[in-house]
């Protein structure tokens, strides 16, 4: 398969999504205003006047629909059919979709749990601990069951405890990062395309498909959710979204030992997520300091010291996009980099995310 056929294909998949999803949207939102399912102002957020959810479902269902058919394609379709039809490269991911088929089909189910989990959330609170106990058990369950594990060059144990873990912290980091209109999302999307195109530098096809698709159900969401937002996520979405970046990101880098590659390309998911992550560790800190529950939410992230800083909501969130660009397009130098060159970009993120700590930080207030 030729690049210029790859990345037809991935457009082609990212282009259906979205439209699916910009359909599924708008027919969420106005069914959700008809049943009253709606996020009401009060407490520590911040918009003015009910408004509906039900994005979380739109994007679900456009992501998860064309993967769900790809399968079932795949595991139909005769292979000599595929051969003769399409050539044996496609023969070739065919039979590879059809041996991952059940990873695949967890990651799926994973991803429909969690989205359950965020619809009861959304209807009733349930507290953070018990959604914090789902969602390790969804992680554990991808991980050691479905095989879904960061480079396993330690005891496989490790490995299935530490890609749990990651999928736990990227779950969380999105849910706290859908704290202003249209942010989770378009930090989401980017983040999904800058791993697309390191897949495909790393030479995959399936995981850039993967990454494609739901690029196109989150922009399409993204339509109806870009400040002023006419409809909402709710934790439905932000758990979806950052579940499936933590899926796309362990995928993306994958690495088997004993091959002679030199895992730099570890460091991508570290880099392309680092503006989250920033967010994530920076909230948390500051919760701790003062005493405070750490998954109790508030008006402490990243986009709300921006707004202290003088910026309008829609600014904060556009400068969020352009710290996410920036980190992720370093990434794309990850796939063929050696030990200076991911040296050189690790320092170069953390001094862009130094610089970011000190511009955001509060006003000191002179005498």
């Amino acid at each position: 398969m030729t690049a210029t056929t790859l990345w037809s294909l991935l457009a082609a998949a990212a282009a259906g999504s979205f439209a699916l999803s910009l359909l599924l949207t708008g027919l969420a939102r106005h069914s959700a205003a008809r049943i009253g399912f709606v996020d009401r102002p009060g407490g520590h957020k911040t918009h003015r006047a009910p408004t509906p959810y039900g994005g979380g479902t739109a994007m679900l269902l456009a992501t998860w629909l064309p993967l769900a058919l790809a399968m079932v394609a795949a595991l139909l379709a005769p292979e000599e059919w595929v051969r003769q039809r399409f050539g044996e490269t496609a023969r070739a991911y065919v039979g590879g979709l059809r041996e991952r088929s059940v990873p695949a089909a967890l990651i799926l189910v994973g991803a429909l749990a969690l989205h359950v989990l965020g619809l009861i959330d959304d209807l009733r609170p349930l507290g953070p601990w018990p959604k914090l106990a789902a969602i390790a058990a969804v992680a554990l369950l991808v991980s050691g069951i479905g095989g879904v594990r960061v480079a396993e060059l330690l005891d496989y144990r490790v490995s299935i405890l530490l890609t749990a873990a990651w999928i736990v912290i990227i779950t969380n980091a999105f849910n706290f990062l859908d704290n202003m209109d249209g942010l989770s999302a378009g930090v989401a999307a980017i983040c999904a395309a800058f791993f697309a195109v390191c897949g495909v530098m790393a030479g995959q096809v399936l995981v850039p498909a993967l990454a494609a698709v739901f690029v196109g159900a989150t922009a399409g969401f993204l339509v109806f959710n870009f400040p002023p937002a006419r409809i909402f996520m709710g934790d439905a979405g932000s758990l979806l979204l950052g579940y499936m970046l933590a899926i796309i990101s362990v995928l993306t880098t994958y690495y088997e030992s004993g091959r002679g590659v030199p895992p730099y390309a570890l460091a991508i998911p570290l880099v392309v997520l680092a503006v989250p992550l920033y967010d994530f560790v920076s909230v948390v800190l500051i919760r701790l300091r003062e005493g405070r529950n750490p998954l109790h939410g508030d008006q402490r992230h990243f986009s709300h010291r921006l707004l202290e800083r003088g910026l309008s909501r829609r600014l904060a969130v556009l400068t969020i996009y352009l710290a996410a660009a920036t980190t992720g397009l370093a990434a794309t130098l990850l796939p063929q980099a050696g030990l200076r060159e991911t040296l050189t970009i690790l320092g170069l993120v953390l001094l862009v995310l130094l610089i970011v700590a000190i511009l955001e930080a509060p006003l000191r207030k002179h005498a």
